[in-house]
């Protein structure tokens, strides 16, 4: 069951009180993941996964008492363990890892006030998530606001329907306020940062952008994709 280590109510805290429970999981499902996987029996009862305030991780059945003293992960990870690839079931678990990690610092947060759990959540959100960590993708701040449809940037733009339609270069004020938005945006392919002068597409299954001329898209191109997949997630698709 999940431990509370000296009940923490400060931001910093609680903040390293997640960073260290976080610090277990993450080990569960990288650097332990053969010993984690052969302990998820799914010949046996309900099995949680918990990361500890002292870095530690731990499989074991959910709490008895209720309700429990924190909230407690998702039950039962071990039944779907032979029934995915390792991968997929990995990466499942990783996102309700993230779920529950939120729910115990909010839990433990409750008495802060407004600012103070921004300021919680803001040192929390400059963290990799488990899953970003597990399925070893990187992590892009700022992403846009992007319309429906495959996503480009630069001189093209979607349109509400989907269709591509041309935004030339200040047409509006707005344009110099998207080039700060998105002004540490960075190349999914090369990791070069975002610029207004170069065309950009993003990828609608893992949402990172990209420079046109790292995947090979042009502004032409673009205009008759409707949903754009990048190299990674086109080859991880195909195995």
């Amino acid at each position: 069951m999940a431990s509370v280590s000296s009940s923490p109510r400060t931001v910093e805290e609680i903040f390293k009180d997640y960073s260290a429970r976080r610090g277990g999981i993450i080990r569960a499902l990288t650097y332990d993941v053969d010993e984690f996987y052969g302990l998820c029996d799914p010949e046996k009862e309900n099995l949680c996964l918990y990361g500890h305030p002292n870095e530690s991780w731990e499989v074991n059945l959910p709490a008895e008492e209720v309700p429990p003293e924190l909230p407690e992960p998702a039950l039962g990870i071990n039944f779907a363990r032979d029934g995915m690839t390792r991968r997929d079931w990995l990466s499942l678990i990783a996102v309700h890892s993230d779920c529950w990690l939120l729910s115990v610092a909010f839990y433990l947060g409750a008495r802060l006030n407004r600012n103070e759990r921004k300021r919680m959540f803001s040192l929390i959100n400059d963290l990799p998530t488990v899953f970003e960590v597990v399925t070893e993708r990187k992590p892009v701040k700022d992403k846009p606001t992007a319309d429906s449809g495959s996503r480009s940037r630069g001189n093209k733009k979607r349109s509400g329907d989907g269709q591509a339609k041309s935004n030339p270069k200040l047409a509006d004020e707005s344009f110099e306020e998207e080039d700060d938005e998105h002004s540490d945006t960075l190349c999914g392919s090369c990791g070069g940062n975002y610029d207004a002068d170069e065309f950009w597409i993003g990828c609608d299954i893992c949402e990172r952008w990209f420079h046109g001329k790292c995947v090979k898209i042009t502004p032409a191109k673009a205009e008759n994709i409707k949903q754009y997949k990048c190299p990674s997630c086109t080859k991880r698709n195909r195995q």
